[in-house]
């Protein structure tokens, strides 16, 4: 791994008319490589939220004493995909009735988290959030809070799946089946 690997990925361009998502569900490479494929978005970005360590490190995340979550800052054009769809394939893409794990993936770096940055962002995401209820049959742990800064993650995190698909067992047992059953490229 190179010294441009470990540095951290610059900040997601957010063109004009663009709106900003920032979620957790688990391991972000999981999420990232779903919501890339879809329509309307014009970038997702692993990187960390919701804790109090400036420009933190993955391992720093990893430690759990950061209070960081590892999430996807999504940047999309609205007048093809709304934030309400958005939030739809949050539901889909992890099990928001555990919490701080996500399968093997423990932690509260794993929490179900939605980073709302206005307050109809707050209402849409409560509403999507009520209506998922009739989905799980357990409770619905997952937070929805105010956005904070965004770190992205490292440069060897961003694309992770696409980039490591046929060396990393985790991309082929744990993202890969993921992405078949939401009928996404893999």
């Amino acid at each position: 791994m190179t010294a441009t690997d470990k540095q951290a990925a610059k900040l997601p361009d957010v063109p004009a008319g663009a709106e900003v998502a920032t979620l957790g569900a688990g391991c972000f490479w999981c999420i990232e490589a779903a919501y890339r494929q879809l329509d309307g978005v014009y970038s997702a970005t692993s990187g960390y939220m919701g804790g109090t360590v400036s420009d933190p490190t993955y391992e720093q995340i990893c430690s759990g004493d950061s209070g960081h979550a590892e999430v996807v800052r999504v940047v999309f054009n609205p007048l093809k995909i709304s934030y309400a769809k958005i939030l739809s394939w949050f539901w889909k893409l992890h099990d928001p009735t555990t919490l701080n794990r996500q399968g093997n993936d423990v932690g509260t770096q794993y929490r179900s988290v939605i980073f709302v940055e206005s307050e109809a962002q707050k209402k849409l995401a409560e509403a999507s959030k009520a209506e998922a209820k009739a989905e799980f049959s357990d409770p619905i742990v997952t937070e929805i809070t105010q956005a904070s800064a965004f770190y992205p993650a490292e440069n060897y995190h961003q694309n992770y799946y696409n980039e490591n698909k046929s060396k990393n067992p985790y991309c082929r047992f744990v993202i890969e089946p993921k992405l078949k059953k939401l009928k996404l490229d893999h």
